[in-house]
């Protein structure tokens, strides 16, 4: 059991009953899957940059990820059906706590002028979106074997059933959102 994953159990469970005055552990939200992807589009004709940014994505998340493929043909973005866009990756379990453990506690304090993530990224039906810059904050890639800087977007799918439940969720788990300031 990851380090994260016990935390949950013990101390942000019953935090969240106290909080949402909730006495069933049942109807409490909590994270169901976490998905990562990255969008390679420059990288249509280039194989090798497809199979780079997989690999990253491997190394990161420590599962394989998915090859996506165009659904449609787009002219204006000299796109053909079926060819290769992205890749991605569906975290769940333990996988989905410790990825969510490195975000907080390696990766996001590493991009440069961090202060916080924005709390503009959830949905209306309790799930959370951010984007990062570049795979080199996670400490597993090495930057100096990078060719190509990629950027990703990691989606929180939650069981929650609005946002407020979802922020307070996320932030008992340690997500560090932005101080909200005073006018």
């Amino acid at each position: 059991m990851s380090r994260l994953q016990e935390k949950y159990k013990k101390t942000i469970v019953p935090n969240l009953k106290k909080s949402l005055g909730r006495e069933n552990v049942h109807s409490i939200p909590r994270i169901v899957k976490v998905i990562v992807s990255m969008g390679l589009g420059k990288a249509m004709g280039d194989r090798k940059r497809i199979e780079e940014a997989a690999d990253h994505l491997k190394t990161i998340a420590g599962q394989k990820p998915t090859i996506t493929k165009s659904r449609k043909a787009v002219s204006g973005f000299r796109l053909r059906e079926g060819v290769d866009v992205g890749c991605k990756v569906t975290l769940r379990g333990s996988r989905m706590y410790d990825f969510i453990d490195r975000l907080c506690t390696l990766a996001l304090p590493r991009v440069r002028d961090f202060r916080g993530v924005r709390n503009t990224g959830f949905d209306g039906h309790g799930n959370f979106s951010m984007g990062l810059n570049e795979q080199t904050v996670f400490p597993e890639i090495d930057p100096d074997k990078v060719t190509h800087i990629q950027g990703m977007n990691i989606a929180i799918v939650t069981s929650a059933h609005d946002d407020s439940e979802a922020l307070v969720l996320l932030k008992e788990i340690g997500i560090p959102f932005v101080k909200e300031q005073a006018v």
